[in-house]
């Protein structure tokens, strides 16, 4: 029955929760607003999510929000710097294509959405069989080392979050 009312516990605490930062205001009107789109949302999708992921590794989850959310300050005053300071003839934009060990498409979707969200640097494009993903960097001097990064500070932990 519970399984039935909430196919996606995780996601109606996500939505409830949103919800109630986004209203940023505590009251009974919010309250039952929050709980009626945590439950309405996943309900109505749920015939969409055949299979859901397998998330192993739950520490990890918070460990990988941290490291990404530093990454995300850091990457804006290094983006303001690039744009305040550095000259057009320095600087060094690349397509970067990045092999993936991911295959759950969760996690890649998680993977390019970090990928996106960090300032300089946005997630275009899967290849057609998912085992690349093409990143485009503001400024990459060393191109190779961008793929180390994605791979051993997002990738690795993302395998161990949905392994």
């Amino acid at each position: 029955m519970m399984r039935k009312l909430f196919p996606h516990p995780q996601l109606t605490i996500l939505l409830a929760l949103v919800w109630l930062l986004l209203v940023n205001h505590l009251s009974a009107g919010s309250l039952v607003m929050a709980l009626i789109l945590g439950t309405a949302v996943p309900l109505l999708t749920a015939p969409y999510w055949p299979e859901r992921p397998r998330l192993h590794n739950l520490p990890m989850i918070g460990t990988y929000v941290a490291i990404v959310l530093h990454d995300i300050v850091v990457a804006n005053f290094t983006v303001a710097r690039i744009v305040l300071a550095m000259p057009n003839t320095r600087l060094r934009p690349a397509w970067i294509a990045v092999p993936l060990r991911l295959t759950q498409p969760e996690a890649i979707t998680v993977l390019a959405a970090t990928i996106t969200l960090t300032p300089g640097t946005v997630s275009s494009d899967l290849s057609a069989d998912g085992r690349s993903l093409l990143v485009h960097c503001l400024h990459a001097p060393d191109p190779e080392a961008v793929v180390r990064a994605i791979q051993t500070r997002y990738e690795a932990r993302l395998l161990e979050i949905f392994a």
